[in-house]
């Protein structure tokens, strides 16, 4: 009795796939057997996560600049001390007479906490818009797992010559798919 040799074919299913991926993110490329794409997936989760992280970190610090400025000078206490927030977070070899007066700082400080509250949204959204893209190529991989594309494939585009049941003549243009 010959022993017959068995051959695993891995035809991953998309659906399987999406729900892998949905758990833990490459996942569903792995299960697609496209390990190459990990660097790129878990890249782009670590670029995102450091870009909400620097991005929170620098509106919290202007945050707390504005507040301690708003506090000081609605108390007479604005000082030149460089242990207060607002001092620390100017340009090396400024003051705030340098920077137009507490005023101007104070909504210098106030556009620089919205324009960083902002861009941590921005990074957030591109977290999910990088999830969502892992998911969708975990799927269209595991689609197209198992799609031959034969090397006979070929395009051929060709000026022709029409006569219509008038018998006039007229030129067009032939394209023809052979696979």
């Amino acid at each position: 009795m010959a022993q017959q040799d068995s051959v695993y074919f891995h035809k991953p299913d998309a659906l399987k796939a999406v729900w892998l991926g949905v758990i833990v993110p490459g996942a569903g490329q792995i299960y697609n057997k496209s390990y190459w794409k990990l660097p790129i997936v878990y890249g782009a989760f670590m670029g995102c996560g450091y870009a909400i992280n620097t991005m929170q970190n620098r509106y919290s610090g202007y945050k707390q600049a504005y507040l301690d400025l708003y506090n000081d000078s609605q108390a007479g206490t604005v000082s030149e001390d460089p242990s207060k927030s607002y001092i620390a977070v100017l340009p090396d070899g400024y003051d705030l007479n340098r920077v137009g007066g507490t005023s101007t700082w104070m909504n210098t400080l106030k556009n620089r906490q919205s324009t960083y509250r902002r861009y941590r949204d921005y990074s957030i959204l591109a977290t999910f818009v990088v999830y969502a893209l892992s998911l969708i190529d975990a799927y269209v991989d595991a689609q197209l797992f198992d799609y031959d594309i034969s090397p006979d494939l070929t395009l051929n585009v060709e000026p022709q010559i029409y006569y219509d049941l008038q018998h006039q003549q007229s030129a067009e243009i032939k394209l023809a798919i052979q696979f």
